[in-house]
């Protein structure tokens, strides 16, 4: 029986990840669950204590928030040390249907040689979610949402499945990009070595709290700070596309601004400001990528 690990990451949702853990264990193929808890403060790991007792489920509890990309990192790498063959990914968020793992090992049982799979997602209306919308190139979105398999080159980590062997071969996710586009850096370094697809007929749906990106122009005033993990990490990302990559990032910050000063209700300054900071932090961003033994 091959093994599979899902590696759920947790932040302060216990009532979601509840919900997400019986998703798992709904699965119509046979999976043991890790769950990584970014040292959440809700109550999650007393919730889980009894969860733990009656199912095959293995908990991890950080010493410290290292964002979802060290959560990422952490699970892939603690599953990995364990000796899973698979290391199916998501969020505590992420509702799979009940077949939705057993369509993907039906993809790896056609030895394609792939490097991922991702699962198409929806979101609570039954439409594609934005958010998870895979890229067909890192320049342009997947549009086919009805072929079986759609061969792409970044997806998010909702619902993602990584053979072992890539991951010795790629090494981990970074760590350092703490939230935002960990999951597209990754599955961009997995694609330009191997063949990566998603899967039509795996459904999972995002329970986010909206069906739309984040939007620096339109977010409360909370939540901008962590825009500069979002500018910073997708400079390094495109940046290592060469000039197309360049020209790609330059019109999407210039979009980004235009929206910060015609649409912004309030602080516009502010948005601008961590625009730049987070570009000019992504120009000398070099973080170090971990491999495993």
């Amino acid at each position: 029986m091959l093994k599979i690990a899902t590696i759920v990451v947790t932040y302060n949702r216990k009532e979601k990840l509840i919900r997400c853990l019986q998703h798992i264990q709904d699965q119509n193929l046979s999976t043991d669950i890790i769950v990584i808890d970014n040292m959440s403060t809700d109550g999650t790991q007393e919730v889980l204590k009894s969860l733990i007792q009656n199912h095959k489920i293995i908990y991890k509890r950080l010493e410290k928030n290292i964002g979802g990309a060290g959560g990422f990192s952490e699970g892939i790498k603690y599953a990995y040390n364990l000796g899973y063959e698979y290391f199916w990914v998501m969020d505590d968020d992420c509702m799979p249907k009940q077949d939705a793992l057993s369509k993907l090992m039906a993809v790896n049982n056609r030895k394609l040689n792939y490097g991922f799979l991702a699962s198409k997602v929806l979101w609570k209306d039954g439409n594609i979610c934005t958010m998870n919308i895979p890229r067909k190139t890192p320049f342009k979105k997947v549009i086919d949402f009805d072929s079986k398999l759609v061969t792409i080159s970044m997806a998010s980590f909702v619902s993602l499945l990584i053979p072992r062997k890539i991951v010795k071969d790629v090494g981990l996710p970074i760590k350092d990009f703490f939230i935002w586009t960990d999951d597209w850096e990754y599955t961009r370094r997995i694609s330009q070595k191997y063949p990566c697809y998603l899967e039509n007929k795996s459904v999972v749906v995002h329970e986010s709290a909206s069906n739309k990106g984040a939007d620096i122009a339109s977010d409360s005033i909370s939540r901008l700070k962590r825009y500069q993990y979002l500018y910073r990490n997708d400079v390094y990302l495109y940046r290592r596309e060469g000039y197309r990559g360049f020209i790609y990032e330059l019109a999407r910050l210039t979009d980004h601004l235009l929206r910060v000063l015609f649409r912004a209700n309030n602080n516009r300054y502010t948005r601008i400001k961590i625009i730049f900071k987070g570009t000019f932090d992504g120009i000398g961003f070099h973080p170090k990528i971990e491999k495993v033994d």
